[in-house]
């Protein structure tokens, strides 16, 4: 092979090289800004960590996306009942992009002062619940008591039919569309498979 000709075949070896890298490079910047999109796209109310009913770490981005209900919840209580239900939605509209989540709290009538073994005992016993449930918090600041993290930011958006304000009672119910919005926050006594629930919870699936 002449002189010449190695130089040639050296030279597009070489830009072959190059041109490789740069298109590996590329791609794995590529790769990189689709990390950081999805971790900006993770919305503010569900930018908390916090911890199952079993003490396990619960990363709230996990349902983002999804529809949620977050449910502050207790055992004792004239509305506990009502698990019965939530249970049946979680059941009906799982499958469809729906999530319950139960959060147990003792500041009202001090009716859920269970551990959460009993609470768990108690929810999957009497209303065989298998919705995700987290450990058991303050969701109002309170004497000495501060709200979680979680519940400061759900109760300062102004959701209809509520508005913002302290949680007044247990069984209060807040509902985020897919991107995270708050848009329905229900008081106590609206039970979840009633009429204005379900429709806001079809909506918001299907948007």
């Amino acid at each position: 092979m002449s002189m010449y000709r190695k130089t040639l075949m050296a030279g597009i070896a070489a830009m072959a090289l190059v041109s490789g890298y740069a298109t590996s490079t590329n791609s794995n910047n590529g790769a990189a800004f689709a990390d950081d999109a999805n971790k900006t796209a993770v919305p503010k109310s569900l930018a908390f960590k916090m911890n199952t009913l079993e003490g396990e770490p619960a990363d709230l981005s996990k349902y983002a996306g999804k529809v949620v209900m977050f449910v502050n919840v207790a055992s004792k209580c004239g509305m506990t009942p009502q698990y019965e239900a939530l249970q049946k939605l979680h059941e009906s509209y799982k499958d469809k992009g729906l999530v319950v989540v139960g959060v147990p709290c003792n500041q009202f009538g001090g009716q859920e002062k269970g551990t959460s073994k009993e609470i768990r005992e108690f929810c999957s016993s009497k209303y065989n619940v298998s919705f995700d449930m987290l450990e058991k918090v303050n969701v109002k600041d309170a004497g000495g008591e501060k709200a979680c993290e979680l519940f400061k930011y759900l109760t300062a958006q102004d959701a209809k039919p509520v508005g913002k304000g302290d949680v007044a009672w247990n069984f209060e119910k807040f509902v985020l569309d897919r991107k995270g919005n708050v848009v329905g926050r229900f008081k106590s006594g609206v039970k979840p498979d009633s009429s204005e629930v379900i429709q806001l919870i079809e909506k918001s699936l299907a948007e």
